[in-house]
């Protein structure tokens, strides 16, 4: 094999990376790690915690409901380290954060729409594939009330994570591709029924 070919068939650091995430997944201190990668995906690591969630969900299926709570409590404790960065270390950490995931454009816009939207874009976004960092951060720099950046967060990942517990538990593997693939399809889905819900609630 040439060199070339040896380099071509080398993973990628992010594929090292996720093949690492995979494997904590199943070892016996998967849940710990869970709650890790939760947490610093709301600030800083590239892999979403769904990649854990959704292997260790199908191997303990009855503790499902936990494994989702699990990784929506670490991950709003990480979305405060988010918003402290953005509060307090922009220029410093959080500029340097959105500059590596060539975010820069999306900063400029969630900034705006949490000017002039608030809480409301955190609830929705927050459930969407959008890496949760982005939204953590920005509302920081944008200076969202603390107590509504909370509820925000605590609504939309609990949506999501629970959501996707839910369909694993109650379908079992063969659920999982669908998951994976469909993964913005499924969360969409969760985010126009919360929209419904907000305007039946208006309405009645």
């Amino acid at each position: 094999m040439s060199v070339e070919a040896a380099a071509e068939r080398r993973p990628s650091a992010l594929e090292r990376l996720y093949r690492w995430t995979m494997a904590k997944a199943g070892s016996r201190s998967g849940p710990a790690w869970l709650g890790a990668v939760s947490f610093a995906e709301s600030s800083f690591f590239p892999i979403p915690p769904d990649i854990m969630l959704i292997p260790m969900v199908l191997a303990r299926r009855e503790q499902w409901w936990r494994l989702a709570a699990w990784c929506t409590l670490t991950s709003v404790l990480g979305g405060l380290a988010g918003y402290a960065i953005g509060l307090f270390l922009f220029e410093a950490i959080g500029e340097h954060i959105v500059a590596f995931y060539h975010l820069d454009a999306k900063f400029a816009e969630f900034r705006e729409l949490f000017q002039n939207y608030g809480g409301e874009i955190l609830l929705i976004k927050g459930m969407t594939p959008i890496p949760y960092k982005l939204l953590t951060i920005t509302a920081g720099v944008a200076r969202l009330d603390l107590w509504v950046f909370i509820a925000a967060s605590v609504v939309s990942r609990s949506m999501r994570f629970f959501l996707v517990a839910a369909l694993l538990y109650k379908f079992g593997p063969p659920i999982q591709t669908f998951v994976e693939k469909r993964l913005t399809l499924v969360t969409t889905a969760a985010v126009v029924l919360v929209i419904l819900g907000f305007a039946a609630v208006k309405l009645f």
